[in-house]
């Protein structure tokens, strides 16, 4: 099961011998996006859902969210120095499309 915490992981495992930049090129992404990634950072959404389309899995099967919400405009952004911890910045994204997730399903209660 892919999850926000072992993406990185399960994307180094599928590349395997493939080189990062062949990967990234087959992806769609940087070079730089994709070794971040494997580190374990988040990328923003739209490299989020090239990566999900790539591993062959749905976004809101890692994430528990619905594509909707995750075609939202939020962004997780990289830094060259992380200024929070892998695991605090995943925390944030998560509560971020589940905020979106919650406003999304209020328009549609009231539409």
């Amino acid at each position: 099961m892919v999850t926000l915490e072992n993406l990185g992981l399960r994307v180094r495992e599928k590349r395997g011998e493939q080189g990062i930049r062949a990967a990234a090129a087959e992806i769609g992404i940087s070079h730089a996006t994709l070794s971040r990634v494997e580190r374990g950072f988040m990328p923003d959404l739209a490299n989020y859902r090239r990566i999900c389309r790539w591993l062959g899995i749905e976004v809101e099967a890692v994430t528990g969210v619905g594509a909707s919400a995750a075609a939202s405009e939020a962004r997780v952004h990289f830094r060259k120095k992380p200024t929070v911890s892998a695991k605090t910045a995943q925390n944030l994204a998560q509560m971020i499309l589940t905020a979106q997730a919650a406003m999304a399903n209020l328009r549609q209660e009231s539409d």
